[in-house]
């Protein structure tokens, strides 16, 4: 006897008869765990009876599945004992599922966890993982080949609802892939999405691991991605965040693990982010190792090896905080999909699920009736007008407007990954640090609204006037979910009345919503610009090019000139803090950097170094790290890091575990260097070697290496913080020189460009404190010279300089002296300024009294 059952989702064609949910009124529910009569219960019902018809036959047993033939036997063996699932229920629900699941399976290699004999009345019960094929499978089968290390291993690829139905059959309950995919000529793809599986230790509450799931959302949320959680139908929780697919997985382990480790320093004793099973009791296991390319995750949808049915269900994050959240059986799963689609259906785009922070603002507004600006939806929440511009602003704006509306009250905004974070204030701005102000959270505005004026029409949203009381740019110092700390420069005759430091924080609830107030802090303490100091770099002097040859070499080292930014790092646990010469925080635009205690053979250790992006031929080049520069965006970071990766190049330490090691000489200081720094192929740190010869020939190797130049360090000298010391003596290649860019000439040939840039450099007997050093016009694409003018545009002012000549000043737009760029240049004239310069680009690492 033969029995034809084809699978047509929830639909069964038997025997000739097409049995549908709709239809099949009087179908008998014998699928014991459903009581409700939705139409996947339906399904599986019918499902159910075909398949106990196919026990039924005596020979050739089989079922037909999108074309395929597939044996089937043993239909009523129960798999689940405590629930009386048997193998035919699991196949049914596999059949019933494959719509959703599969895409989430699609063109990766699965490996099957299978229980022949059932799961046992206790949970446990023989199983088995299976990651070759075997002799049975059908010839149908979609199958890609995976190179091991000492193997070649063949794998199914879940594509369709045949393979799920063959996989049951078999008891592989649960279906396990990698966060990659094959593409369509069988090669390994980039991973598509992240994962981190949250498993909670012994005596740690299910509830636990939600915890934990916030704060990885948040933090992914920063990164601008945004995730799904999924009830692991085990013991935790997995969150998942799409990826655009152009990072390798060793580089996305690399992200997840510096996330899991810095979520672990934060909250040392409920999470851990190590692989020691000892660590794991009473904490929340951070498992980030799945994003290894050589590592599987029980896909979504799919059935566990538990004591019940449970799946691994995709849930939203609402129900990720209900205090009744459990794990969902099977049947549950199924009525969830047929209510609510798949959470999880973004995944599969292919592109990250970035967060539209302008929704709200959008929703609020009509386009046609406010002057507001007003920006469409876009995966780039940055208004249109700031994205053309292509700005790499030194510091990210602020604006405080004063708003008559209803009520007279302030707007405090921030600019904050790409749009401005707002606050209204309804007793203005605190001018006392002893008496704090009510900061009323709102909606996210687009970055063009720091330009917003006007009247709001009566009727819409905010109706009444908006001015703008103060406007500038902002040194930020922290910025957490509950605090951010941040000093705003006023513009002249703003309301501010110069600079101003604030904080704004949360102090609990009110009406259910978070309530912030903001607070006047007092300016930084002297002692703090003191620390600060301490920090500078020690600098080098410029040599003569005949002083080299005469330099000893047992009296001198020397290093090559490294082409980068310079940069003190400070290393406090597993925290790391990286400042440039002007004293900016510029950890956040070099994540790659960010793990550099794993690194460090130090508790506390302070180092010295430059950092640079080498090009395809290895050599250090400054043309590709100003991508990387003015970046606040984490998107935008992320880009550039991936067209140009940074290294930091250590080449002295300042103080290890508190002790300070400035005093000791260069060449005790090299010596304990080499032992405080670990090679891990994960952080792009590397301690160069002094050259070991004569110095013409350091100068020769520079040279053929595509370097900068020579830097030679006496052996017996102390490092000097802050100080140019003819102790360290430099030899450039190339004579670059820094300067204050002070204003544009107009360009004849574009309207939105510059012809030149005017430059200037100290000089204490005038007045202004500046002297004018020339003008620049070479060394500009015609992209970067429009995106220069944008970004000093709101700069314009009078003129900084006193003695510029008159075809200069005809045309000259002046700006405030504080940006600084670099020029190569044939010399100075007498006057002091430079010859035929050439413009190398900017130095937001520092500031314009360093010149």
């Amino acid at each position: 006897m033969q029995l034809d059952v084809v699978i047509l989702g929830r639909a069964i064609q038997l025997d000739g008869h097409i049995h549908e949910p709709e239809r099949n009124r009087s179908a008998p529910n014998s699928f014991h765990a459903y009581s409700r009569t939705h139409s996947p219960v339906k399904g599986l019902a019918v499902a159910r009876k075909a398949f106990q018809h196919v026990c039924m036959a005596k020979r050739d047993q089989a079922v037909k599945v999108g074309g395929h033939r597939i044996k089937v036997s043993n239909l009523d063996k129960v798999l689940y004992p405590s629930t009386g699932t048997t193998k035919g229920d699991v196949i049914a629900y596999y059949s019933a599922i494959a719509e959703t699941m599969l895409p989430h399976c699609r063109d990766r290699p699965a490996t099957r966890k299978r229980w022949p004999d059932g799961v046992g009345p206790d949970g446990t019960g023989g199983s088995f993982f299976q990651k070759d094929l075997g002799d049975s499978a059908p010839n149908w089968l979609h199958t890609r080949e995976v190179e091991h290390q000492d193997h070649v291993n063949t794998y199914p690829l879940v594509n369709d609802e045949a393979t799920l139905v063959w996989l049951a059959q078999l008891a592989s309950l649960e279906v396990h892939v990698p966060q990659w995919r094959f593409d369509a000529s069988g090669s390994p793809q980039n991973p598509d999405r992240m994962i981190f599986d949250l498993d909670p230790g012994q005596g740690v509450p299910f509830k636990s691991c939600a915890k934990v799931a916030f704060m990885i959302r948040d933090i992914l949320r920063d990164m601008g991605l945004e995730s799904i959680p999924v009830t692991s139908g085990s013991s935790g929780i997995h969150v998942y965040a799409a990826l655009d697919g152009t990072q390798t997985s060793d580089q996305i382990s690399s992200v997840a693990k510096e996330l899991a480790r810095s979520l672990e320093a934060d909250y040392p004793d409920d999470i851990t982010s190590s692989m020691k099973r000892s660590l794991r009791p009473g904490r929340v296991f951070i498992d980030w190792s799945q994003n290894n390319a050589s590592k599987t995750t029980v896909a979504p949808y799919s059935l566990r090896g538990r004591i019940a049915p449970t799946v691994a269900a995709p849930r939203s994050w609402r129900e990720l905080a209900s205090p009744h959240l459990r794990h969902l059986e099977f049947t549950e799963v199924l009525d969830r999909v047929e209510k609510r689609g798949d959470p999880l259906a973004d995944l599969v785009k292919g592109t990250p699920v970035h967060n539209d922070r302008l929704q709200k603002y959008r929703s609020m507004r009509d386009a046609s009736r406010t002057p507001e600006p007003v920006p469409g939806p876009s995966i780039d929440t940055q208004s249109e007008d700031a994205a053309s511009e292509d700005v790499r602003r030194a510091l990210p704006q602020f604006v405080i407007q004063r708003h008559d509306a209803r009520r007279l009250h302030y707007d405090f905004r921030l600019e904050h990954e790409g749009v401005l974070v707002s606050w209204a204030l309804p007793k203005g701005v605190p001018t006392d640090p002893a008496k704090n102000h009510l900061a009323v959270p709102t909606e996210d505005h687009p970055f063009s609204y720091r330009k917003f004026e006007g009247e709001i029409p009566t009727g819409e949203y905010g109706a009444g006037q908006v001015r703008i009381w103060d406007a500038g740019e902002y040194e930020l110092e922290k910025w957490r979910d509950d605090e951010v700390i941040a000093t705003l420069v006023g513009r002249p005759g703003g309301g501010l009345g110069g600079k101003r430091r604030f904080a704004l924080f949360r102090a609990g609830e009110s009406g259910g919503k978070p309530r912030w107030m903001i607070h006047l802090m007092e300016p930084l303490r002297s002692r703090d610009r003191e620390d600060a100091a301490e920090l500078t770099p020690m600098l080098a002097e410029v040599g003569a090019s005949e002083t080299l040859a005469r330099l000893d070499p047992g009296e001198w080292a020397f290093e090559m000139k490294w082409d980068g930014i310079r940069a003190i790092a400070l290393v406090d646990g597993e925290r790391t803090t990286l400042r440039t010469r002007s004293g900016s925080d510029v950890t956040s635009a070099y994540p790659e950097l960010a793990n550099l205690a794993a690194a460090a053979n130090a508790e506390q250790v302070v180092f010295d170094g430059e950092i640079v992006a080498f090009d395809p031929d290895g050599a250090p080049s400054f043309d590709l790290l100003q991508q990387r520069f003015g970046l606040t965006k984490r998107r935008d970071i992320e880009k550039a890091r991936r067209s140009a990766p940074a290294t930091y190049l250590i080449f002295d330490v300042l103080s290890v575990n508190g002790q300070d090691s400035r005093s000791l000489p260069y060449r005790q200081r090299s010596e304990l260097l080499k032992s405080l720094v670990e090679r891990i192929e994960t952080v792009p740190v590397v301690v160069p070697d002094a050259f070991d010869g004569p110095p013409e020939d350091a100068m020769e190797a520079s040279r053929s290496l595509g370097l900068e130049g020579v830097v030679a360090k006496q052996q017996q000298s102390p490092y000097r913080s802050g100080e140019r010391s003819p102790e360290w003596l430099k030899f450039p290649f190339i004579a670059t020189t820094e300067a204050a860019v002070i204003g544009w000439r107009e360009s004849t040939a574009d309207s939105h460009g510059l012809a030149s840039l005017l430059l200037a450099t100290r000089d204490s007997d005038d007045e202004s404190g500046w002297k004018y050093a020339g003008r620049v016009g070479t060394g500009f694409s015609t992209k970067e010279r429009r995106a220069i003018r944008a970004r000093l545009e709101p700069l314009e002012r009078k003129a900084p300089v006193t003695e510029v000549p008159s075809d200069v000043r005809r045309d000259a737009h002046w700006v405030k002296p504080k940006l600084v760029g670099e020029v190569t240049s044939k010399g100075r004239t007498r006057a002091g300024r430079f010859r035929q310069p050439v413009w190398r680009g900017w130095r937001p690492d520092k500031r314009p009294d360093q010149t």
